[in-house]
């Protein structure tokens, strides 16, 4: 299987990708799929609906390929087509609302305010000084490991439709800030404040499952 690492640069990719070469798409297409499909699935009713959009991605890719000026990543680019037609998948499904409605006072905060800096500061919705949690320590085996990913993955799973896609972008995914406010078109205040309060329902779940190991340790 073809890892990101195996592939070549964007402009020879795209160069390849323009001039029907199948190897090269066979090369995007197992890189890039599982993720597109694991994105997709945030914004659809079910998983065969979430492959349908990757499908329809691809063939977006491919007609459309021709249009890619370079002006982002590759990748960017095809997740922005990505989002777009997941958005639209949603929005049929009454799945999803549009991004672009979101306040910040759009959903309750999941830790007290007073925590983090306020707006105004220059890192609004950072912790204040001596706020910061303490780290935990790292899981000693593979099925300690194994049950924090199940914690965190349920915690993922019971946020809002938003909050759970910026989450999996950022922080499984690996986008920048600047990625996600391209591909979700959305400002980066909005983007700071979904992510902010979606690492604090995962970090809530992650703190009681933590506290329930220390209880019953010997």
């Amino acid at each position: 299987m073809s890892s990101e690492g195996t592939l070549p640069p964007d402009d020879v990719l795209a160069d390849r990708l323009r001039a029907g070469d199948e190897r090269s798409f066979q090369l995007v297409l197992d890189a890039w799929s599982a993720s597109m499909l694991r994105l997709a699935r945030s914004f659809v009713s079910s998983n065969a609906s979430a492959e349908e959009v990757v499908q329809e991605t691809w063939l977006a890719v491919i007609r459309g390929i021709d249009g890619f000026e370079g002006r982002s990543a590759l990748k960017t680019w095809v997740f922005r087509i990505l989002v777009n037609t997941a958005k639209k998948r949603g929005t049929k499904e009454s799945r999803t609302i549009p991004f672009g409605s979101m306040t910040p006072d759009d959903e309750a905060a999941t830790v007290e305010p007073s925590r983090f800096q306020p707006v105004g500061d220059p890192y609004p919705g950072h912790w204040r000084p001596g706020e910061k949690p303490q780290r935990w320590s790292e899981p000693e085996n593979a099925a300690e490991r194994s049950e924090v990913l199940r914690t965190v993955a349920a915690a993922v799973a019971t946020l809002a439709d938003r909050s759970r896609i910026v989450i999996t972008l950022r922080d499984m995914e690996g986008y920048s800030s600047e990625e996600v406010c391209e591909m979700l078109d959305i400002s980066p205040g909005n983007q700071r404040v979904i992510l902010h309060r979606a690492r604090a329902v995962v970090r809530a779940a992650l703190a009681g499952y933590f506290d329930a190991e220390r209880s019953v340790s010997p």
